[in-house]
């Protein structure tokens, strides 16, 4: 799967935190969903019907109960699930999902000069894409473009559609978001 190119013609993806949003995801036109919620028990089935109406899931690792973060997690995903990715803030994580063929997401957060530096100093070649949270500060999401080839999702406050548009012209590749009337514009 070409992600950069699934992230281009999707720039609004959907983050969805419980049952009743994912339903209202599944019944709009937005392809690419964010899994950040679930557990052991349900996160199969979550997959499953995303996967029936023919869309993109990703999920949150690191936000499913009951699965851990170790090798054995990332294979169980694999194996049983229906998502074509994982997105996570652990590095290792990242990797396993990579070893497994499925889509990596590194999630970063940037609140400062050393966290940014941080990220541009660890972002490695094991992930495909890098989720930077928040998503509104035009000046980081311009830094990490320069210092990296991997697409950028800008995430986290994004409530408008003037905040989409600067993310994108900031070098962001796509926005994520859980407010639900961003997911139809």
């Amino acid at each position: 799967m070409d992600l950069i190119k699934l992230l281009e013609e999707n720039p609004i993806i959907a983050a969805v935190k419980n049952e009743s949003e994912l339903d209202i995801v599944l019944d709009s036109d937005v392809q690419v969903i964010f899994v950040l919620f679930g557990d052991i028990l349900n996160i199969k089935e979550i997959s499953e019907k995303i996967n029936s109406k023919n869309k993109i899931g990703i999920v949150h690792i690191d936000l499913v109960d009951g699965i851990t973060n170790r090798e054995v997690g990332i294979k169980y995903l694999k194996k049983e699930t229906q998502f074509k990715g994982v997105i996570s803030t652990k590095p290792q994580v990242i990797k396993y999902a990579k070893a497994y063929d499925l889509l990596a997401i590194q999630r970063v957060f940037i609140f400062d000069t050393l966290s940014l530096n941080n990220a541009i100093k660890h972002l490695g070649d094991a992930c495909d894409a890098i989720e930077i949270l928040p998503g509104v500060i035009p000046k980081v999401i311009e830094k990490l473009a320069e210092k990296s080839n991997k697409p950028i999702v800008a995430g986290g406050l994004i409530e408008s559609k003037e905040e989409i548009i600067t993310a994108l012209k900031s070098g962001a590749t796509c926005v994520s978001t859980t407010k639900e009337e961003i997911w139809a514009m």
